[in-house]
């Protein structure tokens, strides 16, 4: 049995947002910037770089403006950043306001996100929101969005299952997907965000995906490895012929940290995990790198992607969990050892 997997794809790198959201301590602005530049250097087109809510509840991003203003000036990447994507998550009418006034005044994101969970109860959590007044309220600000000239991404959650509720019904992500389409979003992002898929499930949906609604360049696929299936989960989504991705550096994020700098915050509430050093992301270098032992382009600088995963660690403060940052990429040539 022969695969045609994509001679080609898209990988976007979410750390600065999705990775250090978890993280119980605050990375310094300077290094949030460090890392976008760098990040930017090595090839990557799409960094996902703040949350524009309320930072009383997620105090990692009260950098946010800061952060957009002095990456726009950014003299290391200015001839670059004219062909890069950066994108906030604005959960509710509140941030989509604030990106739309920042986008205005020339220094917000080129994208903003929003989300909706197939599972009710985990949606509420996140949202704040019953679905039918999320739903709602994103059918009125997306046109406005879309009139300041800002792309709007709309992520699918609990697609394979919810921490809260259990097991989901797939075909709803579908039908989420389908309106995400209809009421204006640019992309969707499908997100498997605490672990809960299996790679005959995930070949499936993307199957599914693939035959019901189509246009792949602007379906992400977002999967967290907390069970240590991610790269599986790639795999079976690369042999449904997907050719979006999006990860973070060392496999880090997850739900937002209920404790920061030694102070409590409310963040979203209790954690639905037992360690928090188990959950995370698929790694970027070790996707990458296996993507590209398979003879797939992704467009990054592999080399230096994995110097700037060492310097990571040194950022976070701990080993995570990319495998290639230690032991490099398989060599191209004959070594002549």
């Amino acid at each position: 049995m022969s695969f045609n997997y994509p001679k080609k794809v898209t990988i976007g790198d979410i750390t600065i947002r999705d990775g250090f959201q978890h993280e119980d301590k605050y990375i310094p602005l300077e290094g949030k910037l460090w890392l976008g530049e760098e990040l930017i250097l090595a090839g990557f087109k799409h960094i996902e770089l703040t949350n524009m809510g309320n930072p009383v509840g997620m105090p990692q991003f009260k950098d946010a403006d800061l952060l957009l203003k002095q990456l726009r000036k950014s003299k290391r990447i200015a001839d670059l950043l004219p062909s890069v994507s950066l994108t906030a998550v604005t959960i509710r009418e509140k941030a989509i306001e604030r990106a739309i006034q920042a986008k205005k005044e020339g220094w917000g994101p080129d994208r903003i996100l929003v989300m909706v969970s197939t599972s009710e109860s985990h949606h509420k959590k996140n949202s704040g929101l019953s679905l039918d007044d999320y739903w709602k309220m994103c059918e009125k600000w997306i046109p406005l969005a879309k009139e300041a000239g800002l792309k709007v991404n709309g992520t699918v959650s609990t697609i394979w299952g919810c921490p809260l509720e259990g097991p989901t019904d797939m075909n709803k992500a579908i039908e989420f997907t389908q309106r995400w389409f209809d009421i204006g979003a640019s992309d969707v992002e499908h997100a498997d965000h605490d672990g809960s898929a299996s790679p005959d499930r995930v070949y499936r949906y993307y199957s599914m995906l693939q035959d019901k609604i189509g246009k792949t360049e602007k379906q992400i696929v977002h999967f967290h490895t907390t069970r240590g299936w991610g790269l599986a989960n790639v795999l079976a989504a690369l042999q449904a012929g997907m050719t979006n991705y999006e990860s973070t550096l060392g496999g880090i994020g997850g739900q937002p940290a209920n404790f920061v700098d030694g102070v409590p915050v409310s963040g979203t509430g209790a954690y639905y995990y037992k360690d928090p050093n188990l959950v995370g992301l698929v790694s970027t270098e070790d996707m990458v790198v296996m993507m590209d032992e398979m003879g797939i382009e992704t467009g990054i600088d592999i080399d230096r992607l994995l110097e700037i995963g060492i310097m990571n660690e040194r950022i976070v403060g701990r080993r995570l969990r990319s495998e290639s940052i230690k032991n490099g990429r398989i060599p191209k040539s004959l070594s002549g050892r």
